[in-house]
């Protein structure tokens, strides 16, 4: 039996969690697990307190009503909330930075990798927004219902991240 309190997780455990998830966004929502369409209802709330003519522009207009938008929000938010909560019960300690950026960049401080991380991840938001979908909503959704364009995106991902790794290594 599996405890709150272990370490890490059954990778198929947490899997079968995942995605039986999928059965009430499908049926309640009529939606699919994802997170990057979380971002665009975000920015496009706090831009249209700026400028409300941001709700006329189309992609904003989609992602700025219904339960499908703020799912995907509550979604992210429950993760990061989740993950504090597991380390906290499982009272698993890491150093506030991996050893991985000193050894695969030479960054030591966490002012050198703020940025880089930054720019890393607007990167792959960007990304993520140009497929119309992140790693959970065409690993995980796309997948599951066998479409091809989730089969292409998720192998694109997987190849880039090895082209970057490799190149990162040769640094």
């Amino acid at each position: 039996m599996y405890s709150l309190r272990e370490k890490a997780w059954s990778p198929y455990a947490a899997g079968i969690l995942i995605g039986l998830l999928q059965i009430p966004a499908f049926l309640l929502i009529n939606t699919a697990l994802g997170a990057s369409s979380s971002y665009v209802t975000v920015a496009g709330h706090l831009a249209g307190f700026v400028d409300p003519a941001v709700a006329k522009i189309d992609y904003f207009a989609k992602h700025l009503a219904g339960a499908k938008n703020w799912w995907q929000v509550a979604l992210v938010i429950g993760v990061a909330l989740g993950a504090l909560l597991s380390s906290r019960l499982s009272g698993a300690k890491r150093p506030a930075m991996s050893y991985v950026w000193e050894r695969g960049l030479g960054i030591t401080s966490l002012s050198g990798r703020l940025p880089l991380a930054f720019v890393a991840g607007f990167i792959m938001l960007f990304g993520a927004r140009i497929a119309d979908g992140c790693t959970s909503g065409h690993g995980l959704s796309g997948i599951a219902q066998l479409s091809i364009g989730s089969f292409i995106a998720v192998a694109a991902m997987f190849a880039g991240g090895i082209a970057t790794a490799l190149f990162l290594r040769r640094v």
